[in-house]
């Protein structure tokens, strides 16, 4: 067992440690002595886009099933047993990890990790559970497939990245989860959820040395940590990613139309997420942006209209999302492309750089307030990058970036093939020229 401290902290706090346990399974803390609550984390490092097409849905149904029963709880005393101490328990499935967390009272810890690690690592998966969480998981697909802002994402993404695990839904489709058979879903959970891959991270007012106690000790009532190994590497890289172009368009009667018009972006270790992050900023990042002002502000086109980035270990999403009226759309695909243009051709304003940078800042300092912000940065820093950057070492890269810096990321990624996702009643519309 290893225990190194990542970040030595300020004035006794904000102090990081991580732990490696014999059987690959990595403890990270970080010390916040001024609360009185704690977020605890379990990091799988398992996604939608590890999926075969015969488990496509599957790690999304796991993270259903992990919460119906293991040998010494049921789902309701899962659940209770958070929830009577008036705390919160829940999970989330991404593209490249799925993760458990529970947030709870300080002196509340033992029993947090308790119940997650014994979610984790000794979920039953019965056939009843199975069959029963199915009927859930097909109502979510159902309730998802109703909000056009939600589907136009999921449209975007397809359309982006074809028929590869990272273009295809995260919560499966229809088909795919009818056809996942316990057996099968069982197989996935025993290949995939064990201690190498798996991070805990814990946040809040603790004592390392505790967690990492409590953490071994749950972990070997499971049997989890009999088999000696190394921790697995942080996933830097994928299959790459192929440059697309296409238009993707859902004929529906709705009263809004919704749009996605984008491209690849950068990775998650590209130094140059930065400068895309600025630009993003300027562009569509709040009410002071480019695409709001011109398209809600001064021309009253839409209510809705930003632009977003994302990364994952090998590529990324640099898009624009707008909700307008069907009758708008092409004024709004006309400003969204003259926008990128003008962009490429000019670059930004040395104002919207310093408020882009501010707007950055801001961003990353108030939302690492609570002890859930702070879990999931260690937590997953840990599972996915290199390694874990102070606040500081993060507010100085943003510090750095430079007109030329944004001028380069723009003139690489705005002049990239372009990739349209449309939701709305455009049955026989031709949208070619939006992305020519």
């Amino acid at each position: 067992m290893t225990t190194t401290i990542l970040y030595p902290g300020k004035d006794g706090a904000g102090v990081i440690r991580r732990t490696v346990l014999p059987g690959g399974l990595r403890v990270v803390t970080e010390t916040m002595p001024t609360v009185r609550s704690v977020a605890v984390g379990m990091w799988v490092g398992i996604g939608s886009r590890d999926e075969a097409p015969e488990h496509m849905g599957a790690t999304h149904f796991l993270e259903h099933l992990l919460f119906k029963g293991t040998s010494t709880r049921d789902a309701m005393e899962i659940s209770a047993s958070i929830e009577g101490i008036g705390g919160e328990i829940n999970a989330f499935t991404a593209k490249e990890y799925t993760c458990y967390y529970a947030r709870v009272l300080d002196e509340d810890l033992p029993l947090a990790i308790d119940v997650l690690a014994d979610v984790v690592t000794s979920s039953l998966i019965t056939p009843e559970d199975v069959e029963s969480e199915r009927g859930v998981i097909l109502e979510e697909i159902a309730m998802h497939d109703d909000d056009p802002s939600d589907v136009v994402h999921e449209q975007f993404s397809a359309e982006l990245y074809g028929d590869t695990p990272i273009g295809r839904p995260i919560l499966g489709n229809e088909e795919s989860i009818n056809a996942l058979s316990r057996d099968r879903i069982h197989e996935y959970y025993q290949r995939y959820y064990l201690p190498p891959l798996t991070v805990v991270s814990v946040a809040g007012n603790v004592n390392h040395e505790r967690v990492v106690e409590l953490v071994a000790a749950a972990y070997e009532r499971a049997g989890a940590l009999a088999q000696l190994a190394p921790p697995a590497p942080p996933r830097l890289d994928g299959p790459g990613v192929e440059q697309r172009s296409g238009i993707r368009v859902v004929d529906r009667p709705t009263e809004q139309a919704n749009l996605v018009l984008g491209t690849t972006g950068v990775s998650r270790g590209d130094d140059r997420r930065f400068a895309l992050g600025v630009l993003n900023a300027a562009l569509g990042g709040g009410m002071s942006s480019r695409l709001f002002q011109e398209i809600r502000e001064k021309r009253g086109l839409a209510y809705s209209a930003y632009s977003y980035t994302s990364q994952y270990a090998d590529t990324g999403q640099f898009g624009i999302y707008v909700g307008c009226l069907p009758s708008k759309i092409d004024d709004v695909l006309k400003i969204c492309r003259d926008e990128l243009s003008r962009i490429v051709a000019e670059g930004i304003t040395a104002e919207e750089i310093t408020r882009g940078k501010g707007q950055m800042r801001g961003g990353l300092v108030l939302g690492l307030e609570d002890t859930g912000s702070r879990m999931s940065r260690i937590g997953k820093s840990e599972l996915v990058y290199e390694e874990l950057m102070s606040v500081d070492e993060v507010l100085a890269r943003i510090e750095a970036v430079t007109p030329e810096d944004v001028s380069a990321v723009a003139q690489d990624i705005l002049t990239r093939p372009l990739t349209l996702a449309v939701i709305g009643p455009y049955a026989d519309k031709d949208f070619s020229g939006a992305i020519a």
